[in-house]
């Protein structure tokens, strides 16, 4: 065995012997004692004293008065509680001078504090050596001997009885052991999100058996130390004093073991090495079992058989080595702790936890100094019930933090799990799974944030720093809390009704249910409705919120009435916006996609607010019209569209043959695939709408599915050019007629036209002097000869000029 597993077993044993040193003189003067005692005398003339003082009327308003002046004399004498700086008022009394209780610095107080505790120990070592000292020193008044015999019977009953019980222990430790190791495997069978849940449950059942085994133990102990050791029927005060100990003191360990198991990995809470943790669990055990036995067991004796002073100085020497012993280990271990948690916190997937375990880090073995200093300064201040406080305190302290942590685990694993909705459920309301996952994480996070507020409060209320009961008691308390409840059940219901409410909405417009592909009409209006269905619930609770806390939302309402009617004043275009937008969706005057033509902008409406539309144009372009701008809106997409054509045709084709021509395109267009199922009513022929200056133009109507009447209208035009091509009706163009004027014979003059053409000679020549490098200006010639040589016509006379 290596020697580090052999020191819990040399403390108890030191300790053993200790008590059992301190004991042997107790063992025989108890032994030796006469058993009845005599009654003190009881005093007659003192009675027939105090009678004649109260009935005098002066000598028993006088020995109020002087029993009133003692009370307050004592109350100003009293210390503070460890822990505690002595109150202004005892420390201005104790002061020569005028100082009044407000004027009391706690500098002051905290160095009334620190020459209190001083003089404490000072006293109690004091009081140590006297004991001792008169125990050892030579008595002149003769006492009864002391019996060897009962010493050492007594003495060996209790060895007896702590072997016993000990042994009992380990054997049943020894026969739960494959239970132990069964459930450690179960523990550790398990991956993923249920390995916590699993290790906890795990925990908890390996929690109870261990405990079974310490109660056993202990029965065991007591069967054994009434019926087989000492006297037959009667347990010894000593042995009482270990078995009460040693059941206190296994639990204690029980609940290490929780935390720190060194022999089964499926059983321990904290995640560390296996070396890790049976060096913590040998550590505590050890601390824990040093000063448990100490206190309970060797210094009640000494108090009860030696001296009362004695025992306080045992006390103090063993929380005195217990303080050092816990403050080394605790330095020796800071570098190790420290790079553990922030190893941690780098695992740690939400900040809160990274930065929480990162200055625990930094802090921890602060703390665990403060804590053991705390603990040495009760023992000293209060060493009557020093140890029962601390440990009450502790434990409270480490079931409500044990809890805490718990309760926090399962939160945060619940917080990393993703919450997946059915298939189907995820077709029908596809925003669904995702608010769940938005929404209840947060919510979760809330309610850590207050179960770490909480275990905070507790913790102070176990070492009295904070009375929970108290305050909970006054209105503030109860109004804290009640408001606490309040707040959150408002949000929570806010947020539960605009989940149903939004979920119905995109139930509604989701194309896969039952009701099928919603309306344009009923795209805009329900996402209209979204967006003020939030507005409202975000004002409402808002609102709630702040009038449950205590704040008069009357002054915000009335202040939000005075601000909207200044803004109705300042911002009368943003309320006609408004207005005509809402008479414009009441209306259904367009929809998201529908090709309107608003403020002299044609195009599709991409986005429809309740202030303005926006609409894409032909060429692209975005724009956006505010209603106020909006006298007409024209839609093009309602019900049906039409396209109206016209055609025009020369003078010299026939009407009807025309018509019949555009009757055939109309077949040839009815007979497509990809446009007859487009046209709605056969063709119109309005027939001939105008002699124009160069063809007769005939109109027809196609009536079209609402938004197909440009694309019917494309391919209608195609054709129709088809098919007067192949009838030979001709199309007429443009024509230009020249008019040179007429004399008044009404001969008209001749026409003086040039005809300029590029001789192919000259082109042959200048292609032989580009290649000869030898270039010469292109020659042309006139078809006319009149226009070789010019005459007087062709010179200008220079006083016209």
């Amino acid at each position: 065995m290596p020697k580090s597993r052999n020191i819990p077993w040399l403390g108890y044993w030191l300790g053993l012997a200790l008590m059992v040193c301190f004991a042997l003189p107790a063992f025989a003067q108890e032994v030796s004692a006469p058993s009845d005692a005599a009654e003190p005398e009881q005093s007659g003339p003192a009675y027939a004293t105090l009678a004649d003082l109260l009935e005098n009327e002066a000598s028993r308003q006088r020995l109020i008065e002087e029993l009133r002046a003692l009370a307050k004399t004592t109350t100003a004498g009293e210390r503070a509680l460890p822990g505690e700086a002595p109150s202004a008022e005892a420390v201005a009394e104790q002061a020569p001078s005028d100082q009044s209780p407000e004027q009391v610095s706690l500098a002051r107080r905290l160095a009334e504090l620190t020459s209190s505790v001083a003089g404490d120990i000072g006293s109690q070592f004091k009081a140590l050596a006297i004991a001792l000292g008169g125990l050892f020193a030579p008595q002149v008044d003769v006492s009864p001997g002391i019996d060897s015999a009962a010493v050492m019977a007594a003495a060996i009953n209790l060895g007896l009885v702590i072997i016993a019980t000990f042994a009992v222990f380990f054997i049943l430790r020894r026969l739960g052991h494959p239970l132990f190791s069964r459930i450690s495997r179960w523990s550790q069978a398990s991956e993923g999100r249920s390995a916590l849940l699993r290790l906890i449950g795990a925990v908890a059942v390996a929690a109870l058996i261990d405990v079974l085994i310490v109660a056993l133990a202990y029965i065991g102990g007591n069967l054994i130390a009434t019926f087989a050791i000492g006297d037959n029927g009667s347990l010894s005060t000593q042995a009482s004093l270990f078995l009460n100990a040693f059941l206190i003191i296994e639990l204690v360990k029980a609940a290490i073991r929780m935390l720190f198991s060194s022999h089964y990995e499926g059983l321990r809470l904290v995640p560390i090495a296996t070396d890790e943790a049976k060096h913590w669990n040998r550590w505590l055990a050890t601390l824990t079992g040093f000063v448990g036995y100490g206190m309970l067991v060797l210094v009640p004796i000494i108090n009860f058989n030696l001296s009362p002073a004695l025992g306080q100085g045992a006390g103090l020497i063993i929380m005195l080595l217990a303080f050092i012993y816990a403050t080394l280990m605790v330095l020796k271990n800071r570098t190790k702790v420290r790079a553990a948690l922030e190893a941690k916190a780098e695992q740690a997937t939400m900040s809160p936890s990274r930065v929480a375990l990162r200055l625990l880090g930094k802090v921890w073995h602060l703390l665990a100094i403060v804590y053991f200093l705390v603990v040495l300064l009760v023992s000293i201040a209060r060493p009557e019930d020093a140890l029962p406080s601390v440990a009450a305190a502790t434990l409270q302290t480490l079931i409500i933090a044990g809890l805490g942590l718990l309760l926090s685990g399962v939160l945060t694993q619940l917080i990393g799990r993703r919450i997946t909705l059915s298939d189907d459920l995820r077709r029908k309301l596809p925003k669904l799974e995702a608010r769940l996952n938005a929404y209840i994480p947060t919510f979760l996070k809330i309610i850590r944030a207050i179960i770490l507020i909480a275990v905070t409060m507790l913790i102070l209320n176990a070492w009295g720093v904070f009375d929970l009961a108290a305050w909970y008691a006054t209105d503030a308390g109860r109004g804290t809390v009640s408001k606490l409840t309040d707040v959150i059940i408002i949000l929570v219901v806010a947020c539960a009704l605009w989940i149903a409410l939004a979920s119905l909405i995109e139930h509604r417009l989701n194309p896969e249910t039952g009701s099928g592909e919603p309306t344009a009409r009923a795209k805009t209006l329900l996402s209209l409705f979204r967006n003020a269905l939030a507005i409202a619930l975000i004002t409402m609770t808002a609102m709630i919120v702040l009038a449950e806390i205590g704040i008069n939302i009357g002054p915000l309402i009335a202040g939000a009435g005075v601000i909207g009617l200044a803004i109705g004043f300042g911002a009368q275009k943003l309320v006609q916006d408004i207005i005509t937008g809402v008479f414009i969706q009441v209306e259904n005057a367009m929809n998201t996609g529908d090709v309107v033509t608003v403020g002299g902008v044609t195009g599709t409406a991409e986005r429809l607010s309740i202030r303005s539309v926006g609409i894409r144009d032909l060429a692209g372009t975005y724009h956006i019209v505010p209603f106020s701008s909006v006298d007409t809106v024209s839609n093009y997409m309602r019900e049906f569209g039409n396209h109206v054509g016209e055609y025009g045709i020369a003078y010299r084709e026939s009407i009807d043959d025309a018509i019949a021509q555009l009757e055939l395109a109309f077949e040839d267009l009815k007979s497509s695939e990809e446009h007859g199922h487009k046209l709605l009513a056969p063709l119109t022929v309005a027939g001939v709408i105008a002699l124009a200056d160069s063809s007769v133009n005939i109109r027809v109507v196609i009536k079209t599915t609402p938004g197909d009447q440009w694309g019917v209208g494309r391919a209608y035009n195609r054709l129709v050019k088809l098919r007067f091509d192949a009838a030979g009706i001709e199309i007429p163009f443009p024509h230009t007629t020249l008019y040179f004027g007429e004399d008044k014979n009404g001969g008209a003059p001749p026409a003086n036209i040039r005809l300029v053409e590029e001789r192919r000679q000259a082109v042959d020549t200048r292609e032989a002097d580009d290649a000869s490098g030898d270039a010469a200006p292109p020659v042309y010639q006139v078809s006319d000869p009149s226009h070789r040589k010019p005459d007087s016509d062709d010179i200008d006379d220079p006083q016209d000029r």
